[in-house]
């Protein structure tokens, strides 16, 4: 299974458009046009396809984190909260 595979096979399950995944990869400060993401979706045979590399997946699946979950607290609010329970 290729990185773009599981690409295609997030963004079905997640339900998410172009858009969507744009605004997850700006979370983690990772900039891409929808037409460079687009070529990440197409079939193998297409002349504009491309391989979507580690680093673009790594990228997606870490502004997915944030997305999902929100962003880390810092480390600062940690300690003030467990002081104060």
């Amino acid at each position: 299974m290729t990185n773009n595979d599981i690409f295609k096979k997030l963004r079905v399950a997640l339900k998410l458009r172009d858009d969507d995944i744009v605004k997850i990869l700006e979370l983690v400060d990772f900039r891409i046009s929808k037409s460079e993401l687009g070529a990440f979706f197409r079939k193998e045979d297409h002349p504009k396809y491309m391989e979507c590399g580690d680093q673009i997946l790594r990228n997606f699946l870490n502004g997915l984190v944030i997305h999902l979950r929100g962003p880390m607290p810092k480390k600062a609010e940690n300690k003030t909260k467990k002081k104060s329970n």
